[in-house]
């Protein structure tokens, strides 16, 4: 991992902590997130470790990799106040509540609130590393 994105999700952890004690109580709105969202790229934490990183495409569609250099494609959409997600290998939807905080981002898994809450490490302004289908025995 890099020192630089290390020592952001370190500060992101703190800010995480910050937006629990109050800062981040209402959730995004659909729209309010594709305005945040679409266009970046952003990188995702967990417990002061990088938990993956997501690209905001146009028309509501993603690219999502858990940084090991494997990407899956998707999209989003908005369903009874959540930030739903499909991918191309899961059509089950996984349906996060999102909060800005004055780090920016925290999601909170609502299939399993108390397992998995994300905040946003960082938007490194550069693209995901994915390198493509596997081929051959």
């Amino acid at each position: 991992m890099h020192i630089r994105l290390k020592s952001i999700l370190i500060v992101g952890t703190g800010l995480a902590m910050l937006a629990g004690a109050g800062f981040a109580e209402v959730p995004m709105s659909a729209q309010a997130f594709d305005d945040y969202t679409r266009g970046k790229t952003l990188f995702y934490g967990q417990n002061g470790q990088a938990y993956g990183a997501e690209e905001y495409l146009d028309n509501r569609r993603v690219r999502w990799s858990f940084l090991d250099g494997e990407c899956k494609e998707g999209a989003w959409y908005e369903e009874a106040g959540q930030i739903c997600f499909v991918y191309e290998d899961n059509p089950d939807p996984q349906c996060w509540t999102f909060r800005m905080t004055p780090g920016g981002l925290s999601a909170r898994f609502e299939d399993l609130p108390d397992a998995t809450e994300l905040y946003e490490a960082q938007d490194i302004g550069e693209e995901m590393l994915c390198l493509g289908p596997r081929i051959g025995v």
